[in-house]
């Protein structure tokens, strides 16, 4: 064994400092592969089941190395647990302290420039904006890092923050003694100082994605990438190395230019008309799109805004034209003029993208958003990834179909590389004796009209046999909206719906109520960790396959047929096992847990690929008798298979 392996043993620190610390020899396994890719400066994949221990298998090698590392996470709650209690406890049991760094995207970071500008602007006149405001600045008086998440007075989604936190084109302009108190500033230097960096995925492939254009370096040179959560990068890296451009974005330059004319060229009245007309021409653009919310295909949006975007086009020339004539006169105007820039060039690539990139759009309530992704990442994946000399793991509990890494490999980029080694491990939870696959055998196939409401009807028992502690997941917010309002009235457990309050509101409440149903789509499939009695059952109401009208997914389809392959097998079929490998994983997230999948589509059954999905699941007893799953709650399962025997 490895240092790593042998000090995440019986005789290690861990052991002896860890109350409820237990040696796993798949921990172990895992731990030996990563110290051995960070001293190799190879690449590794490797797929750790709900158990193994991944997170410390991968931090006791980082710690260990004594080279610069950076450690890469799905989300920025995530980010937050490995920096402020994962990685100390490791540096605590070794008895190390290396230089530690939390670094996050700008958008997270006040600036104290802007802040003062929004106190002046007055377009943020509204008593809810100036009671954020105040907020804000009462926050400001006491934070040392400036990160936002840190302000518990206002959530993450306050109208104010997209008008104080830092700005690529305002911060350029900074003066000297500015920096000394800019929060991005301090955040990067301590990064470029630190040996061990947590960031976040979306950070990590927007600085990959400027690499790959000769940009600049937004993260530290490192010696090792750690990348755990790894099945989210093709998503995330698909979003960065594309482009898009919303109403959000246009909007807010429309009020900054306002704001700044108003105080720095208040002759300027022309260029004021201009940014007002160009709020009036988002809203008539987005009437041009149609009703309702929809996702779809550029192409077929062409003819019916080909005027509105002509004039939108137009529109940000003239802009242009009226910031340059301004040019000099303020800070504030000329950090407006290099937005519009970057907003009018994104807006011709849109305009003008090749064969290689899908451009779709997304309509919502009253805004939309005009996006370019590449048809495939993994060219320019494998070009950022081969342009840094360092070592690589991927790290996820759900990276294999089957034991086979060749999808997600394929995705990235890495078939061929030489240097590349794998690593499976499987759960050391025991599946077989405290988990039950249920598959209702009377359910009609998922596009029968009346699917939806006798899936509901089926799952009702279900939930009573667990006495509520359940999710029930959905594929659909359509699907999670029907079931809301017909149980709201009528469930006798406190029900928790996605969307009533935040993601760690609702999980904490599901946890404390002890015998809640929580109902959720994506977002809930996925980063939630409740253990004990509380999460007993997980009902998922279809098998996880994208929608086939999602338009990144239909030009991805046609690619793979052109070329000859098999869209189903090759891509959509893979990409749904890793999702309801996902979903399964929120059950059993403890050695004592104990609980129910409802896995309701027939066609796990009733389809050949169904076993595919089957196969990909910890190895848990299987039935479609419900009495078997009552049975199962009731602690009487063993005696009612003896009975039935005799």
């Amino acid at each position: 064994m490895t240092s790593a392996a042998l000090l995440l043993g019986h005789d290690g620190p861990f052991a002896q400092a860890l109350d409820r610390f237990a040696p796993r020899e798949e921990q172990q396994i895992l731990a030996e592969a990563v110290e051995t890719a960070l001293s190799e400066s190879s690449v590794l994949v490797g797929e750790a089941g709900t158990g193994v221990g991944k997170t410390f298998a991968y931090l006791v090698p980082a710690v260990l190395s004594g080279g610069r590392t950076l450690i890469s996470t799905g989300t920025r709650h995530l980010q937050d647990q490995l920096f402020r209690k994962d990685l100390p406890l490791v540096c605590q049991a070794l008895g190390r302290r290396p230089r530690l760094a939390l670094l996050k995207g700008r958008a997270n970071y006040l600036c104290k420039g802007r802040l003062a500008m929004a106190a002046q602007n007055p377009t943020l006149r509204t008593p809810e904006l100036q009671q954020q405001l105040r907020a804000v600045e009462a926050w400001a008086l006491r934070t040392r890092s400036g990160d936002i998440s840190e302000c518990s007075a206002l959530p993450e989604d306050a109208e104010v923050w997209p008008h104080v936190v830092s700005q690529e084109d305002f911060c350029r302009q900074h003066e000297h003694d500015d920096i000394e108190g800019c929060f991005v500033t301090l955040a990067r230097r301590t990064a470029q100082e630190a040996e061990l960096v947590v960031v976040n995925h979306h950070l990590l492939c927007a600085d990959m994605a400027l690499k790959d254009e000769g940009f600049g370096e937004i993260l530290p040179n490192a010696d090792a990438l750690i990348i755990d959560e790894a099945h989210q990068i093709p998503d995330v890296a698909s979003q960065f190395f594309g482009h898009r451009i919303s109403t959000r974005h246009l909007q807010e330059l429309s009020r900054d230019i306002i704001g700044a004319q108003l105080s720095e060229a208040p002759d300027a009245m022309s260029l004021r008309a201009d940014a007002e007309r160009l709020e009036l021409l988002l809203k008539q653009l987005r009437l041009a799109m149609g009703e309702g919310q929809r996702r779809e295909a550029w192409q077929g949006m062409v003819a019916q805004t080909r005027t509105e975007m002509l004039a939108l086009r137009q529109l940000l020339e003239q802009l242009a034209e009226a910031l340059t004539v301004n040019a000099g006169r303020g800070k504030q105007l000329d950090a407006c003029q290099r937005r519009l820039d970057s907003h009018k060039a994104l807006l011709e690539r849109f305009l003008d993208s090749d064969d290689q990139d899908i451009r779709w759009f997304e309509t919502y309530r009253s805004g939309f958003a005009l996006n370019v992704t590449p048809l495939q990442v993994s060219a320019a994946f494998r070009r950022a990834l081969t342009s840094l000399p360092a070592a690589w793991v991927f790290v996820s509990a759900t990276l294999s179909i089957g034991g086979d890494f060749a999808h997600f490999r394929a995705q990235l980029g890495l078939d061929d590389l030489e240097n590349i080694s794998e690593c499976q491990l499987d759960s050391p939870f025991d599946y077989a004796r405290n988990a039950t696959l249920f598959v209702p055998s009377s359910l009609p196939a998922p596009q029968h009209p009346d699917y939806l409401e006798q899936m509901l009807a089926l799952a009702r028992p279900v939930i009573d046999a667990a006495g509520g502690r359940s999710f029930v997941l959905f594929t659909s917010h359509r699907a999670l909206d029907y079931a809301a309002a017909l149980w709201r009235e009528h469930l006798p457990y406190p029900l928790f719906v996605q969307g009533d309050r935040s993601k760690a509101d609702l999980i904490e409440a599901f946890r404390e109520a002890g015998n809640g149903v929580l109902l959720g789509t994506s977002s809930f499939w996925e980063g939630v960790d409740v253990r004990g009695e509380a999460l007993s059952c997980v009902i998922i109401d279809r098998l996880p396959f994208a929608s086939p009208g999602d338009p990144v997914l239909q030009a991805r389809i046609e690619s793979i047929r052109e070329a000859g392959g098999n869209a189903f097998f090759d891509y959509q079929l893979p990409q749904a096992i890793v999702a309801l490998k996902q979903g399964v994983g929120r059950l059993i997230r403890d050695h004592d847990d104990r609980g129910v999948l409802m896995l309701c589509d027939p066609r796990t059954i009733d389809k050949p690929y169904g076993r595919s999905f089957v196969h990909a699941l910890p190895p848990m007893r299987r039935t479609r008798r419900l009495d078997v799953v009552q049975h199962f709650f009731a602690g009487t399962l063993e005696d009612a298979i003896r009975d039935h025997r005799s």
